[in-house]
């Protein structure tokens, strides 16, 4: 589903609700996801699961068209856990 998508399925199932307005709620949503985890924080949404940073260290890795060896710096690596609820969703979807 893309987000043009998930716009248009909120619209459709709160008619009261202006396309524009709940465009700018997904997108200050995102926003605020975002700016949480630049900041380096967890974001947990309850039964859906967590956002996370991982801090990946500095390693050597492999030019795979040259076979060089080059050095790659640390990095910060965005990670996601799904929650309990996420998952029986997907595995027993009703």
């Amino acid at each position: 589903m893309t987000r043009a998508e998930l716009i248009a399925n909120l619209t459709r199932m709160y008619p009261g609700l202006p396309k524009g307005v709940v465009n700018a709620l997904v997108m200050r949503m995102f926003s605020l996801i975002a700016d949480e985890l630049v900041e380096g924080r967890r974001v947990e949404v309850r039964g859906f699961g967590a956002f996370f940073i991982r801090k990946r260290s500095p390693r050597m890795a492999r030019n795979p068209k040259t076979g060089e060896r080059v050095s790659v710096g640390a990095k910060r690596a965005l990670a996601f856990r799904p929650g309990k609820r996420l998952k029986e969703w997907v595995n027993h979807p009703e």
